[in-house]
């Protein structure tokens, strides 16, 4: 219990440094991979506080990963920062804040790693918002010595064990024939090919499995009027509860156009994003964040059973090391993530405190990871009955 209290007292001392942080990474929002103040504030106060920090890992500029060791061998618990933020309006998401109280946990728990045997790492994990940073990241190994991962992010309620749904965005192109609009039998109309395909769909969404979800834009569809387009391009974000769902979803959009192609002539091109797959929350894990972030006043409940799933890469994280990516209220109920109104709310005074509250309670769990061998072992238990083992294929 003592050495509890020092680490939540050594990151309360840094209150000022985590809340500079958190202000710097928000006052200047970078997109995804283009994190490079992010990421020089987040590298600057962590080898402040003595921490070995390797840079541009898994061939990604704007991703690192900081380690502090203990006194002896033991398990690598893994802090996850992300600091990306939105097109036109930032933070909206509180990314800020998520960097800042994973380096905050980090930096209070290396405070007492002379107590601990195992190694306390950061890991910068760039492109959370589209870009598939995680994704990459457990591609290229960067998780492989990794044993627990954990992170918290904003939202309007305290929630553990909150999944997510498998998702991949695809685009769409077709190539016609142009023409004038007085002669329309001499083209070939690229963007009637688009209009089918959300036509289609809409005819197909009776068949997709449960939690399916298609939501789609038109990004070009022509020039003037009096022309048939001979180029046209759609966008799709497709959902779905797993990965084998989501790849029963992209099959049947992609008959669709391949029956648009034989339909219409047309020549189709399909691109498709990084998979990010379903997330499986750690409980035991979970449960000790509970445990702890209850001293500071937050009591952590279980997603309510009809609560609505978006997505993110931890998905893929959640599938190769025990992880949790549990969510701490900062704004009131109502409050839109991705609007302007959760950027306002990301840097508020309320925020910071709730941040500090954050880090302690990651701290804390990672304490209690390192000095429970039985928490580990049920830890595991549970990683290994719940989480699928899906081959690299599955999800290309």
């Amino acid at each position: 219990m003592m050495l509890k209290q020092q680490i939540s007292g050594e990151i309360e001392g840094i209150r000022e440094e985590l809340i500079d942080l958190s202000k710097r990474i928000h006052e200047k929002p970078e997109l995804a991979f283009n994190e490079y103040s992010a990421v020089e504030n987040i590298i600057s106060l962590l080898e402040k506080h003595n921490f070995n920090v390797k840079k541009g890992i898994a061939g990604l500029e704007t991703a690192f990963r900081a380690e502090y060791n203990g006194k002896g061998k033991g398990p690598t618990v893994a802090f996850l920062a992300e600091y990306d933020a939105l097109p036109e309006i930032g933070h909206g998401c509180g990314h800020n804040l998520i960097g800042t109280m994973s380096v905050g946990a980090a930096i209070g728990l290396s405070k007492v790693a002379n107590k601990i045997d195992g190694k306390i790492v950061v890991i910068g994990t760039p492109g959370e918002e589209g870009g598939g940073g995680k994704v990459i990241m457990v591609n290229k190994g960067v998780f492989d010595d990794i044993d627990y991962a954990m992170m918290i992010h904003p939202s309007t309620s305290n929630i553990i064990c909150r999944g997510g749904l498998a998702t991949r965005k695809l685009k769409i192109e077709y190539h016609g024939k142009s023409a004038h609009s007085s002669s329309p039998e001499e083209g070939i109309n690229a963007l009637q090919a688009v209009i089918h395909t959300f036509n289609f769909i809409d005819h197909i969404r009776a068949i997709l499995p449960l939690k399916s979800n298609i939501n789609g834009i038109i990004t070009e569809g022509g020039k003037v009027p009096n022309v048939i387009p001979d180029y046209a391009c759609c966008s799709f974000s497709v959902r779905a509860d797993t990965v084998s769902d989501l790849k029963i979803v992209v099959k049947h959009i992609e008959h669709i156009v391949k029956s648009i192609e034989n339909f219409m002539g047309v020549k189709a091109n399909i691109s498709k994003t990084l998979v990010y797959t379903e997330r499986y929350p750690n409980k035991f894990i979970a449960e000790k964040l509970k445990d702890n972030i209850a001293q500071f006043g937050e009591e952590m409940h279980y997603p309510k059973p009809n609560i609505k799933y978006g997505s993110s890469d931890i998905g893929n994280v959640s599938l190769v090391v025990p992880a949790i990516h549990s969510y701490l209220k900062i704004a009131e109920l109502g409050t839109i993530s991705h609007s302007m109104a959760f950027t306002n709310a990301a840097i508020t005074e309320n925020a910071h405190n709730q941040m500090m509250k954050g880090a302690k309670a990651l701290a804390l769990t990672g304490f209690d990871i390192f000095s429970d061998e039985k928490l580990r072992q049920d830890i595991y238990d549970e990683f290994y009955k719940t989480v699928p083992k899906y081959d690299k294929y599955d999800i290309e």
